[in-house]
């Protein structure tokens, strides 16, 4: 059990930034390598971005799965030294080492996997299948749905699953036992994948838990309309009879944006979820925590009240404020996994059951430094104001740099933020890295970003966009030097985060 008491720090970086050959980040061999280098920078908390299958706009909070891992992830490495797959040939041009060009690597990603489940069928010991097929029937609560709905994706074309023949997309009997038996082949390659992808992430883990870092995961608070999820459970969800949603997710206008944000993503039947205590959610976060120690659980507001659009509405403006399930659900998860090593995710509009709800979990919120200097000395982001309870973050993937947010900043934000810190545009990266760590907050987490004071040109999102800007950002060897290393080092042991003697320290 993860300690959500003790005082530490880390670093944010998407396993999809990692540096690597086949051009986006995954579990192989420079994943360990970061280990490594957080472990000599002092660092023990690792945290990722959602883990699951990307979905439109290559956003893995819209992902076709709230259970499965993305094959993007899966290292290369891994499958021909099992000898299932031939070292990779690159495209033509290879991969750019600094962004991930999603179109070129989906492709040829999925043509090397295919590839490699060719091998595996062929070439694959007995005690191999031995251990996919005793994985899968672990993994059967998610899997065997998850399986099929992949399979018949492939067979559709892409179409979603409201679009199939009316005896698939309403999942009668007989239809699923029809193709379970003429997609079976399909239906073992994407079992494979999950099983190769669960694989490489517990040796990942592992390999970080020896070395005394926690891996702090991600768990979105909606599933998107195409996933398997909503396929086979309708019934969770506000669909009407053809699949098509009734009420969506998103946020109520406001100053940054008129017409509010319409998210798109359908609402839950807490009413049902309820009358089954909720067991879908404890399947989730049973899932969630067998690949990370503790997870951030985003847009947590939305347990104790969301916002409701009208599917009719093209703009969140005709939306409405709707109680959410409270503690009711926690208690059950709880009640059948144990305690929760959770952070919630509580920016935004937070109302007082909000805090009530956060507060009666035990869970610690987020602070943002960033957010911190547009007003006076009472803002409650501002280090002296944190709480123990707390992660105190320089910034996170939804927000510029540090030192893009300083270039872009208000005349006065910047003198506010530089007397208090205090700090110039030479030194804010470390400045901000520095009052985070030196908060009571109990964790403290920086993005890699900022860790290496690069501009905005870094940032991983941008929110409410779409576009290649978002979610391809990744980093090379040569930008990570030891100067950094040891800076943060120095910083994450003087602020009692860390071990002495690391860095010159001690």
């Amino acid at each position: 059990m993860f300690n959500l008491d003790q005082r530490a720090a880390g670093v944010l970086l998407h396993v999809t930034s990692l540096p690597g050959p086949h051009g986006i980040g995954d579990f192989g061999p420079d994943a360990f390598r970061f280990v490594d280098w957080l472990k000599d920078a002092g660092q023990t908390i690792w945290q990722w971005l959602p883990v699951n299958p990307i979905g439109p706009g290559n956003s893995p909070y819209q992902s076709v799965s709230a259970f499965a891992g993305s094959p993007l992830m899966i290292a290369l490495e891994g499958l021909v030294a099992n000898g299932w797959l031939k070292a990779p040939v690159l495209p033509e041009g290879g991969f750019d080492a600094h962004k991930v060009d999603f179109g070129k690597v989906v492709e040829w990603r999925n043509a090397q996997l295919r590839q490699a489940y060719a091998g595996y069928v062929a070439k694959s010991a007995p005690t191999e299948r031995a251990a996919n097929a005793t994985w899968a029937q672990q993994e059967a609560y998610w899997l065997d749905d998850y399986a099929l709905f992949m399979a018949l994706e492939t067979a559709h074309g892409g179409m979603p699953w409201w679009t199939w023949a009316p005896a698939l997309r309403d999942r009668d009997p007989k239809a699923l036992a029809a193709a379970r038996i003429e997609h079976a082949a399909e239906i073992g390659y994407w079992t494979w994948v999950q099983w190769c992808f669960d694989t490489q992430a517990a040796a990942l883990k592992g390999y970080a838990n020896e070395r005394g870092i926690a891996v702090m995961g991600d768990l979105p608070i909606y599933i998107a309309h195409h996933s398997a999820d909503c396929w086979a459970r309708p019934d969770l969800y506000q669909l009407d009879a053809q699949g098509q949603p009734t009420a969506v997710a998103g946020c109520p206008p406001d100053a940054m944006a008129p017409t509010g944000q319409r998210w798109g993503n359908p609402l839950y039947r807490w009413d049902r979820m309820a009358k089954e205590d909720f067991a879908w959610w404890s399947d989730r976060v049973r899932r969630a925590l067998g690949l990370a120690d503790v997870f951030r659980i985003d847009h947590f507001r939305g347990f104790a009240g969301y916002y409701e659009i009208p599917a009719s509405c093209p703009t969140a403006e005709e939306g409405q404020w709707v109680p959410g399930p409270g503690k009711a659900l926690f208690d059950a998860i709880e009640k059948a996994l144990g305690p929760l090593p959770i952070v919630a995710e509580d920016l935004g509009l937070i109302t007082p059951d909000v805090i009530e709800l956060r507060d009666g979990c035990g869970f610690p919120g987020m602070t943002i430094l960033q957010f911190a200097f547009g007003g006076d000395a009472t803002d409650p982001f501002l280090p002296h104001n944190s709480e123990r309870a707390r992660v105190a973050y320089t910034g996170t993937h939804d927000n510029d740099t540090v030192r893009g947010w300083w270039n872009s900043a208000t005349p006065r934000e910047r003198q506010f933020a530089g007397s208090y810190l205090p700090a110039s545009e030479h030194d804010i990266h470390w400045a901000m890295v520095r009052a985070c760590a030196n908060s009571v907050a109990n964790f403290a987490v920086f993005p890699l970003q900022d860790v290496l004071g690069l501009d905005a040109a870094h940032r991983m999102n941008i929110p409410g966009t779409m576009g290649d800007h978002n979610w391809s950002w990744r980093f090379t060897w040569p930008m990570v030097d030891d100067e950094a290393k040891r800076v943060l080092g120095l910083i994450t042991a003087t602020s009692g985060r860390g071990p002495w003697g690391l860095s010159g320290v001690g």
